[in-house]
Order: structure tokens, then C-alpha cells, then sequence
């Protein structure tokens, strides 16, 4: 047999459904819509220093697996989140995408069974599902953007989206990022590296023109005007933390000229913590006397949580523990719940003295 010309190492390409069909089937209710956009711009608010005051927090799973799981979350996050309103602004971590160093699970979309079987229609219809339910129980969601195709599947219902650390030199993701209705965050590289964020910073904030598809799932050429609600989030690197008030300094003075008036995240798991999720908290409460000293640049948080603290190894097929991480390791909702509260008083705090 003649060797194929194409194709040679695909063993199958399946049609997917159209974007239109499933927002179609589960279209964004008026309640979830109403928050989406009252979100968006409250971060904006933040982001661009017409809100001085209040903490932009990113708490939740590091991935979904189980969406009993994830509403159960989101309706403990609830009450807290009313609580707290007036120093936070607070959106669940509603990761379905996750970068893999080598191989490993996925994440939701990509084989939303946890069995290998990878049936990525089902996986993109049931992200869409799990954020059209939280978002009806009045939590905002944000998520990375991993697939350049997802979106046009679920991205009318985040409040927030994120470009990680192993795709922030991509030229895909900048683009992709320009045209993004919600505000963006920039995750410096695995090595540590703030410079690329900067770059990716000033690449989603131009116009672009490139391939993607319509929301009629045909390809098509995408044309953006760029992105102005863009920031960094430093998660450390390969050399170490870089939460420090030095270090924030420094991304500060790195992003001057992007003139976004609170341009700072700090992710408090990766590298910042070493990758121990019971530092994440010593983390958070380090950046948190930056804010008591004056630091204004500082504009969020962002925690990896869920139900029960720790993490377990993906078995496929399962069985797995309820509400315990199949990726990387969490704080358990106990922790999660003070640590909120300490943040919330630590804003009042900062507020007051200023």
C-alpha cells in the first residue's frame, strides 16, 4: 500500500456540533447574562482604578471534574461572596482546559468521563451546562483559555479568562485574546519570565486578523480591535516566587506604559507557594501587609480551593474522593472560607489607613 499523503498518523476526524447549536439548547438566561456583564465591568472598574478599593479574588477548583462538586462549591462561595462584597469582588475558578507538561487528563472539555474516551462534544455541552448553573446560583466564573475553539462554545458566561504560563508566548493566544469580551489576565512563563508577559500585554491590546470559526462552526477569519482590560499574573517560576513587594514593584514598573492602573495579580499556588497548597495561605497574607503598606498596583488574588483540601491521582474510569483534586493540590473549603474573610478585613483595613 502506497504511503497516505495526509493524514498519515490521524486515525479519525469527527464533524462537532456548531457553537450556535449549543447556546442554542442552553442559552444564557437573563439572570446570568445580567451578572456577566455586571462582573466584567466591575473588574474593569478595578482594573482601570475607578474602583480603588475593592480585591479582585479568583478562588476555586485548579480543574472541574465533577459538576455536583463544582455547584455545591459555588452555592457554599455564595453567601461568602455577598458577604464580602463591599472589599472583594469574588468569581469562582471554573477551570475545564489543563495544559499538560507531558500527558495526563485534559481536563472537562477534553474527556468530560475522566475514562479516556475524550468526547469532546459532550465535554464542551456540560462546561457549558456547569457555568450556566453557577452563574444562576449568582457566582461569576472565570477560566484559562487553553483551545482557541472553546470559547465561541462558553465564553459569553465568563467573567474572567486567563492565559497560562506554558501558552503565553503563543501567537494564537495573543490574537485570541484581543477579541475576548472580558478582561484577561497574563500569567508570566513557567521559568519565571515577566517579560513575555509584557509582550503578550501589548500584543492583545492591537488589532488581528487570523483563522478561527464562526458561530456557525465554519471556519472563517477573525477580525479583533484589541483588547484594553489586560493584566499580569505573577505565579513565580522555575527560579522561584515572585510575590514579593519587590517583585510587584518590578512587574509594575514592566507594565507602566500598558496604563492600567492596577495591572497586578498574585497567584498564590505554582510557584509562589512551591507548589505546596498549605503555603498558599502564608502566600496570600504576605501580599496582603503589601496592600496595608500603600501598594496600589495590586489588583487580585488568585487561590486554588475546593471542597476538601489535598489532591488525588486521575484513575481512569475512577472511582474518585468527592470534592478532592484530580490536578493540582487544594485548600479545602474550610481554609478557604476564613481565608476570604481575612482578606476582606485586610481591604477594610488598607482602606482605612489610606
Amino acid at each position: 500500500m502506497a504511503e497516505r499523503l495526509e493524514d498519515r498518523n490521524v486515525v479519525d476526524i469527527v464533524p462537532l456540533i456548531a457553537p450556535r447549536a449549543v447556546k442554542g439548547a442552553q442559552p444564557a438566561s437573563d439572570t446570568a447574562a445580567a451578572l456577566v456583564l455586571a462582573t466584567r465591568a466591575a473588574i474593569r472598574d478595578i482594573l482601570h482604578g475607578r474602583d480603588t478599593r475593592r480585591l479582585l479574588v479568583v478562588v476555586g477548583p485548579c480543574s472541574i471534574h465533577d459538576p455536583d462538586a463544582a455547584f455545591e462549591y459555588a452555592r457554599r462561595l455564595r453567601p461568602v461572596t455577598d458577604a464580602v462584597r463591599d472589599d472583594l469582588l469574588v468569581v469562582m475558578r471554573t477551570y475545564f482546559e489543563k495544559p499538560r507538561t507531558t500527558i495526563g487528563w485534559k481536563g472537562l472539555v477534553n474527556d468530560p468521563r475522566l475514562d479516556g474516551s475524550c468526547d469532546l462534544e459532550a465535554g464542551l455541552q456540560l462546561a457549558r451546562k456547569i457555568l450556566r448553573t453557577i452563574n444562576e446560583l449568582g457566582v461569576p466564573c472565570g477560566s484559562e483559555v487553553l483551545d482557541p475553539i472553546t470559547p465561541q462554545y462558553i465564553s459569553d458566561l465568563l467573567s474572567w479568562a486567563s492565559i497560562g504560563a506554558r501558552t503565553i508566548e503563543s501567537q494564537t493566544h495573543r490574537e485570541l485574546a484581543s477579541g475576548l469580551s472580558m478582561p484577561v489576565g497574563f500569567k508570566n512563563s513557567t521559568d519565571g519570565d515577566l517579560q513575555v508577559a509584557l509582550h503578550a500585554m501589548i500584543s492583545a491590546r492591537h488589532p488581528h486578523t487570523f483563522l478561527g470559526i464562526n458561530d456557525a462552526g465554519l471556519t472563517a477569519i477573525i477580525k479583533t480591535q484589541g483588547n484594553a482590560d489586560r493584566h499580569i499574573v505573577l505565579r513565580g517560576g522555575a527560579g522561584g516566587p515572585n510575590h514579593t513587594a519587590a517583585d510587584v514593584v518590578r512587574a509594575a514598573e514592566l507594565v507602566e506604559a500598558e496604563g492600567v492602573a492596577r495591572p497586578i495579580m498574585v497567584d498564590c499556588s505554582h510557584d509562589n507557594s512551591g507548589k505546596d497548597h498549605t503555603r498558599q495561605g502564608a502566600v496570600c497574607r504576605e501580599v496582603l501587609a503589601q496592600l496595608r503598606t500603600g501598594q496600589r498596583s495590586l489588583m487580585g488574588l488568585l487561590v486554588e480551593s475546593n471542597l476538601h483540601p489535598g489532591k488525588q491521582a486521575w484513575k481512569p474510569g475512577g472511582p474518585h474522593a468527592y470534592g478532592v483534586s484530580i490536578t493540582d493540590a487544594c485548600i479545602g473549603w474550610e481554609e478557604t472560607e476564613r481565608l476570604l474573610y481575612d482578606v476582606a478585613a485586610a481591604v477594610r483595613a488598607g482602606a482605612a489607613a489610606a
